[in-house]
């Protein structure tokens, strides 16, 4: 199976001369694509090499395998990709799936993003981007800003930062217009800041994140369930 042709230039060939939209969507990568007989197994030892392929081409060989050794375990951290559920007892030396310890190479990956980048690739070329394109530039250094009527993310002070959230919030006609998401992995002492924030500006918004990663299965469990979220753990499936 051929790949299709690109509707727009590579990242790298675009200019200012041209007038392409800012895609809301990054493009698929359809490289190398071929029909084969389905897989009679999932995982095995090719699915570990090649885990361990990317583990170390992000993150190196050292770096990479900490990273792993402590996923999901009693005494390390969990993983950021899903919710895997955690056996209460014993847990196994590789207490993860293969996203997982793709998702945990990425985060291991100490490569910076700094404000250099940005004035060097327009938006629209970011937008041109594949999702592994763009974290491949590595972790953001400073806070940016897209102006009215810019082309490029700029670096911005954190004073003015908080001057840009503070003009949004106190311009609403209500505190219950605003929401205040957090996320999943954010610790208990920070979450706990964010909804004192939020209830002394005037609204109790602070919906569960999982309705804005994965509303429809939410909304199916809650249901049949009566919880838009995992409350098992893998014995439970055994």
């Amino acid at each position: 199976m051929q790949p299709e042709e690109p509707l727009l230039p590579a990242p790298d060939t675009l200019g200012s001369k041209h007038n392409y939209p800012i895609l809301a969507q990054p493009p698929d990568q359809l490289l190398d694509l071929r029909i084969t007989e389905p897989e009679r197994i999932a995982a095995g030892v090719e699915a570990v090499l090649a885990t361990l392929e990317f583990n170390w081409g992000e993150a190196g060989v050292g770096r990479g395998t900490r990273a792993l050794v402590k996923l999901n375990q009693f005494d390390g951290y969990d993983c950021t990709s899903c919710a895997w559920p955690d056996p209460d007892e014993h847990r196994s030396v590789a207490e993860f799936c293969e996203s997982g310890a793709k998702a945990t190479a990425s985060d291991a990956d100490d490569r910076s993003c700094g404000p250099e980048v940005f004035a060097q690739h327009s938006l629209v070329e970011l937008s041109q981007m594949t999702d592994r394109d763009l974290n491949n530039l590595g972790r953001l250094t400073h806070p940016l800003v897209k102006r009215p009527g810019g082309t490029h993310y700029e670096p911005i002070e954190w004073r003015e930062v908080f001057a840009l959230i503070a003009g949004t919030l106190n311009g609403l006609a209500s505190p219950d217009e605003a929401v205040f998401y957090t996320s999943g992995k954010v610790p208990n002492e920070p979450a706990f800041l964010f909804q004192l924030f939020a209830r002394q500006y005037g609204t109790n918004n602070l919906p569960d994140c999982s309705n804005m990663c994965h509303e429809s299965s939410s909304s199916a469990l809650a249901e049949t369930l009566g919880l838009g979220k995992a409350s098992i753990t893998l014995n439970d499936l055994y």
